[in-house]
């Protein structure tokens, strides 16, 4: 600790010495724009813009959109994701209809970087981390932790502004893509509720949602703003019969399912967001504020169909040629008695060779009677599709003081001190299937445990305008931060890890499917760190306005790093202005990736395998390539134009951000049997049962180019009323510039690289009257490398889609000053995504790819009803 306090006295004193002569793109991590306080001549600090702001702030010399909370609004959805969806273009999300834990909290992307290379804030303070990892998470998310945006409702939110530009010289690790600030409502009075009904056009994922907010006056100098959300939304279904299992119901087994396993969205109970701002005046200057949340939320999804034939560790080892037959006596010590079963063989008409019924044989029949024997037919004769669920639980609270320090050195500097805690809890758990070395005494249900994600911090924020001859206004802002980070796991039940009497007879150890965390894996991991930054922003001349920003952090496990950024703009006129960026960035391997265990799923070549994610440091990880995880490393370089006249908005921002050593879950590496041996040796328990192991590791440098174009124009095209036209545009491309063939392959780099589109837009037309208002979206989607179950590689499920667009409108009726009524839809025309071949979807379910740029779902219709008070 003294090493990190010395270290820390030396970066402020080298930041200090630095930044004097340069100057800041934020004056401070909380606040993005100034307004002048004409009595003490001292620049005070305020929140970004306003409802009525252009969506990017014409002045600033970085990209910034600004979204109402109206505007948010305006979407079938009332999920968070989808929100940012549809109104910044280089913001992604997607649905994961079987992606293990990554079902229960989507991952997000922004300009075509990981979810976690987007820092997240909420009333300018770092929000915490979400404890789910994307361990399958289509590529470029594959092994991501961000923050849970979802939790946020609308209702409670005043506006988002969306930073696009690498800051983590500014606000830290994660900054490397942007930084989305979420701010919340501080009305002292007033409020709003609402119902929204909606379904999918295939008559299913009803979804009802209640929102609401108030504003009260916390005594007569403050306020307590308070929101809530409870939404229940059932479960999609754009599933087709597998084959294998259609042939088991045609050849006489009657347990099998039809559809035999679902695809689709999963089912939410009971999502319950609670959010409160509370603000008071202090007097002398000063300002008391608190605001967290409590949120939680019941999740139900689907896995993948076991075959009761061929299901490799629960009913064959040999591919289907005869069953995994268990022997009481042999696990009591005895000789085997029991006899194999043959999976008898029909040929049809046309020559195709099947599975007959085992059920309906002599040998199986006398097997099930024979108490010294088993096999797990018995258990589901029909096989089983196992149902993945989760309940998520967010918490946080953030305190402070702010405002004007009146004496000493630094008289008439503001001042922001806060302290804050989050945390994230996925507490999991497996229906519908089996702990297969049990034996018969298994049961079908499992809690298997749960990711505990706790974070803690202080910060003290200083700004000050300093006076020096010859530059118009220069602000010096600094300051101090501590934040520490946890990341637990919490063993499942017995049942779910136990390896029962019949592992050694070649039975699967564990809830299958999703194995419980045991003993073995369960325990805290901590991590803290200290940071120290300095900015300073500085008029040159009434045009020029230079930035600069140098961050310090040091970090418990892996070290520290120094970050800076550099910004210019200047007004060629009074329309139009020039900006320009360069930055260094970095992102901290979070606690969770470095210590994560995981047993999951996926399909491979229409394989079902079950691999094992352990630490990179773990013994099975380091035998085959794992490596103590390191930072990336970021530069980004951005240049652009911001021109305004009257009513006629327009930026473009050129960017480029290279990133080195980024972190992603390796690709399955096979366990060699003829490595068994030396595994056990090494105290790796049962190699035999794991198929492939996988790991996070620092695998690959890339380099992300784009485009984002964003314009607005106010043009009345009837006789009244006013009629908006919004126009945003994003170009990216990333290129894998260097990666390890031992734990990357060519397919994923390949999806890495095309698994989102190069080009999306969206094109809006708002008009608005006395008693009625419309809009319209048209959004555009680019090209892509659509894939299946994350299967990348030459002649999996995968191909090259082509481009897509699709429509969303809606219109209301202000029936008074108080109530408003709305209908509308997204994907108004039921636009498809786009389908895998029909050989190939029946092999796996689904119909649709799991990557597309939007909902598989199809067209939602909802309506809405709102009471303003």
């Amino acid at each position: 600790m003294n090493t990190s306090l010395n270290k820390l006295t030396k970066s402020i004193r080298y930041v200090i010495a630095t930044s004097t002569a340069v100057a800041v793109t934020a004056i401070s991590p909380v606040y993005a724009q100034q307004v002048k306080d004409d009595s003490a001549d001292v620049e005070k600090i305020a929140v970004v813009g306003s409802r009525s702001a252009p969506r990017s702030v014409a002045d600033s010399p970085v990209p910034i959109d600004i979204i109402g909370g109206d505007e948010l609004g305006k979407s079938a959805s009332t999920d968070m994701l989808d929100m940012l969806v549809s109104t910044v273009p280089s913001f992604t999300a997607r649905a994961q209809p079987i992606s293990d834990a990554a079902t229960l909290i989507r991952p997000v992307n922004l300009r075509g970087l990981s979810s976690d290379s987007t820092l997240v804030l909420v009333n300018g303070k770092r929000r915490h981390r979400a404890s789910v990892i994307a361990f399958q998470g289509g590529g470029i998310n594959d092994g991501a932790q961000g923050p849970d945006i979802s939790v946020i409702p609308s209702s409670a939110l005043k506006q988002v502004e969306v930073l696009r530009d690498g800051a983590a010289a500014q606000y830290g690790s994660d900054a490397i893509a942007g930084v989305m600030n979420f701010v919340l409502k501080d009305d002292a009075d007033g409020g709003s509720l609402s119902v929204k009904r909606g379904e999918y056009y295939e008559g299913d994922g009803a979804t009802t949602t209640v929102e609401g907010n108030v504003g009260l006056p916390f005594t007569k100098d403050g306020y307590a703003n308070l929101s809530f959300q409870l939404k229940n939304a059932d479960a999609t279904s754009r599933s087709v019969q597998r084959p294998d299992a259609a042939n088991l119901i045609a050849q006489g087994n009657t347990a099998v399912g039809d559809p035999a396993q679902i695809w689709g969205n999963p089912e939410i109970n009971d999502d319950i967001s609670l959010f409160g701002n509370v603000g008071l005046d202090l007097g002398d200057d000063k300002k008391f504020y608190m605001f967290g949340n409590y949120s939680e939320r019941d999740i139900i999804g689907g896995f993948y169909y076991r075959n009761p034939h061929n299901r490799g560790q629960v009913y064959s080892n040999d591919g289907g040629e005869t069953l995994l037959v268990g022997d009481v006596g042999e696990a009591a010590g005895e000789e085997r008695s029991c006899a194999t079963v043959a999976i008898p063989k029909v040929t049809l008409a046309d020559g195709t060779v099947v599975d007959g019924n085992v059920l309906d044989t002599a040998a199986y029949q006398q097997m099930a009677a024979d108490p010294n024997c088993f096999s797990m037919n018995q258990i589901f004769p029909g096989g089983y599709t196992p149902a993945f669920g989760g309940n998520i639980t967010d918490t946080s609270l953030v305190i402070g003081v702010e405002g004007e320090l009146k004496s000493g050195f630094l008289s008439g500097a503001l001042f922001d001190l806060s302290g804050s805690v989050g945390r994230s809890e996925s507490s999991f758990n497996l229906t519908n299937t089996l702990n297969p070395s049990l034996g018969l005494d298994t049961p079908t249900e499992f809690d298997t445990g749960k990711y505990i994600q706790l974070e803690k911090m202080f910060n003290l924020d200083l700004s000050k305008q300093v006076d020096v001859d010859g530059i118009d206004s220069l602000n010096v802002a600094g300051g101090l931060e501590w934040r520490e980070e946890s990341f637990e796991i919490v063993a499942g039940e017995e049942a779910s890890w136990k390896a029962g009497d019949y592992a050694s007879q070649g039975f699967n150890i564990g809830s299958h499917g999703f194995k419980g965390f045991g003993p073995e894996s369960q325990g805290t991991n901590t991590r803290r760190s200290v940071a120290a930054y300095v900015d300073v922003e500085a008029y040159i001349t009434e045009d020029l306005l230079l930035g600069a920003a140098v961050r310090y952090e040091d970090f418990t496990t892996f070290g520290d790093t120094t970050n800076y950024k550099l910004t210019a703009q200047y007004s060629v006129t009074d329309e139009l202005s020039l900006r320009a960026s360069t930055s260094t960035g970095f992102r901290a391997p979070t606690v969770g990736q470095a210590n994560v265990v995981n047993t999951q799923t996926s399909i491979v070549g229409g394989d079902l395998i079950q691999s094992f994610l352990a630490p990179p440091t773990d013994t099975l990880s380091a035998f085959y390539g794992g490596k103590e995880l390191t930072p990336e490393d970021s530069q980004s370089f951005a240049i652009g134009a911001v021109y305004q006249s009257g009513d006629f908005f327009i930026s473009a921002d050129l960017y480029s951000i290279t990133v080195d050593d980024r972190i992603a879950q390796s690709s399955q590496i096979d366990v060699n049997p003829d490595d068994y041996e030396e595994l056990r040796t090494l105290g790796v328990q049962n190699p035999e049962l794991i198929s492939a192991v996988t790991y996070f590791a620092n695998d690959f440098d890339t380099k992300t180019q784009g485009l984002d174009l964003v314009a607005n124009y106010t043009h009345p095209i009837f006789e009244s009323g006013d009629t908006k036209f919004s126009l945003a545009y994003n170009w990216n491309e990333t290129e894998v510039e260097k990666f390890n063939p031992d734990t990357t392959s060519a397919g994923k780099v390949k999806l890495l690289e095309e698994g989102i589109p190069h080009h999306r837009a969206t094109f809006t037309v708002s008009q608005s009257w006395d008693t009625v208002s419309a809009f319209i979206r048209v959004n555009y989607f680019g090209e892509y490398f659509a894939v299946h179950a994350d299967d990348a590689e030459p002649g999996g499920w995968n191909e090259d889609a082509g481009s897509s667009a699709t429509v969303d409108a809606e219109v209301s009726y202000f029936v008074t000053d108080q109530i408003t009524l709305s209908a509308g839809a997204s994907n108004l025309f039921d636009t498809e995504a786009q389908e895998l071949p029909a050989s190939s979807f029946a092999a796996v379910g689904g119909r649709f790819y799991e990557n597309g740029p939007f909902d598989y779902n199809g067209g939602f219709y909802y309506v809405k009803a709102k009471y303003n008070f």
